[in-house]
C-alpha cells in the first residue's frame, strides 16, 4: 500500500537527520555562528585583517543551520500530513512525491555538509595504476577506470582522460584523470588506496581464482599561487601519444611528460592534440602533487599511497566475486552483497559511511 511505502521513505530519513542532528551538536555549529555573529556587530571588526573569511564563515554557517532547519521543519510537516491524510489514497499520492524530494534533499544535504573543508570543493586529478600481476592486474585497472567513470556520470561530474596507459594484452598499465564539479575532490579523496579482486580469471584457461590489485590516487587541483616552481628544475620530455585519438595523436609528439628533478615526481599528460595544452595540464597535475608533498611533510605523514607495495595487507576495499559475491571496506567494515552495482559506479554508500566515520 502506498501509506506503507511513504512511511518507509520517512523511516529510511531518520537515520541521516539523526547524523546531521550529531554533526551541528558535535561540532557546536550554533554556538560558533553565534559567536561570528557577535564577532562580527564589535566596533574593531572593520580593522580585523581576517574580515572577509569570517564573513565568509558565517555565511556558510548561517546557511547550514537555516537548511537544518528548514528540513527538520518540512519533515516534521510532512508526517503530520501522512497522518491526516492516511486514508485519503488522492492526496497521499501527492505526498508520497514529496516525501521522495525531501528525503533525496536531506541526503545531499548530509554529504555537502560532512564536505566541509576548503579542498573538497576543489576539482581533482585521479589516476589509476595496475598493480603486481600482468594482465590480471591491468584488467582490474581497466575495471576500476570505468566503475569511476559511470560513478561520475551519476554524480553529474565532468571526466577528462589526461593520461591513459594500455596494457600489453588487455587492460590498462595506468590512467590519469581530471575531474571537475561540485564537491569533487570531496566525494573522491577517500577512494585513495589500494583495491584488491578476487574472482576466477577469464585469462586462466585453468579457470583458477585470482587475486589483483590496483592502487588509486586522488589529488586536489590547486592554483598558482599556492607554490612556485623553477624552469630549472624541470625535465620536459615530448613523445607520440598512445591509445585514442585518431592519426594526428600518434604521428605528432604531443604529448608532454615532465619531471621535477628534486622530488624526481613525474607527470604526463597526452588527452589534448595540443602539445601547448598538454603541457598546461601536465603542470597543474605538478602543482598538485608538489602542494600535497608539501602538506604530507609539514604533517609528517606516511610516505604516499602510491609508493606503498600494492599487494595484501594494503587494501582499503576488497571486490570479492568468487566463491561468495561481496564488496567489502575495510576501513569502516561496510558491506554489499552486490559488486555487479558497485562496479557499474554505486559507490555512493561506501562514500558516505566513511565520511560519516571520519567526521
Amino acid at each position: 500500500m502506498i501509506i506503507d511505502e511513504i512511511k518507509e521513505s520517512l523511516k529510511n530519513a531518520e537515520p541521516n537527520l539523526e547524523i546531521i542532528n550529531s554533526y551541528l551538536q558535535n561540532y557546536n555549529i550554533a554556538d560558533q555562528f553565534k559567536k561570528l555573529e557577535e564577532e562580527s556587530k564589535g566596533e574593531s571588526f572593520r580593522k580585523n585583517p581576517n574580515q572577509v573569511l569570517i564573513l565568509k564563515e558565517l555565511q556558510r554557517l548561517k546557511v547550514l543551520i537555516e537548511e537544518h532547519d528548514r528540513l527538520i521543519n518540512t519533515y516534521n510537516d510532512l508526517k503530520e500530513l501522512v497522518t491526516l491524510f492516511e486514508s485519503d489514497e488522492n492526496e497521499l499520492i501527492k505526498l508520497k512525491d514529496e516525501v521522495s524530494e525531501l528525503c533525496r534533499t536531506i541526503s545531499k544535504f548530509k554529504i555537502n555538509m560532512l564536505l566541509n573543508k576548503p579542498e573538497d570543493n576543489e576539482n581533482c586529478f585521479f589516476s589509476i595504476n595496475a598493480g603486481a600481476g600482468g594482465t590480471e592486474s591491468q584488467d582490474w585497472a581497466d575495471m576500476l577506470l570505468r566503475m569511476y567513470v559511470r560513478f561520475c556520470e551519476r554524480e553529474k561530474l565532468n571526466v577528462q582522460v589526461i593520461d591513459y596507459q594500455s596494457g600489453e594484452e588487455a587492460g590498462i598499465k595506468s590512467a590519469t584523470l581530471y575531474i571537475k564539479g561540485k564537491k569533487a575532490f570531496g566525494l573522491l579523496k577517500n577512494e585513495h588506496g589500494v583495491h584488491r579482486l578476487v574472482r576466477i580469471s577469464p585469462f586462466d584457461s585453468a579457470k583458477r581464482r585470482h587475486t589483483s590489485f590496483a592502487a588509486i590516487h586522488v589529488t586536489p587541483e590547486v592554483s598558482e599561487a599556492e607554490i612556485k616552481i623553477e624552469t630549472k628544475d624541470l625535465r620536459i620530455d615530448t613523445y607520440r601519444a598512445s591509445g585514442a585519438g585518431g592519426q594526428h595523436v600518434n604521428k605528432t609528439e604531443s604529448a608532454v611528460r615532465i619531471t621535477h628533478l628534486p622530488t624526481n615526481i613525474v607527470v604526463q599528460c597526452q588527452s589534448e592534440r595540443s602539445q601547448t595544452q598538454n603541457r598546461e595540464t601536465a603542470m597543474k597535475m605538478l602543482m598538485a602533487k608538489l602542494v600535497e608533498r608539501q602538506k604530507e611533510e609539514q604533517e609528517s605523514q606516511l610516505a604516499k599511497i602510491e609508493k606503498k607495495k600494492i599487494e595484501w595487507g594494503s587494501q582499503i576495499r576488497s571486490y570479492i566475486l568468487h566463491p561468495y559475491k561481496m564488496v567489502k571496506d575495510h576501513r569502516t567494515d561496510y558491506e554489499s552483497p552486490q559488486p555487479d552495482l558497485v562496479l557499474d559506479g554505486q559507490l555512493m554508500d561506501f562514500i558516505e559511511a566513511y565520511l560519516i566515520k571520519s567526521s
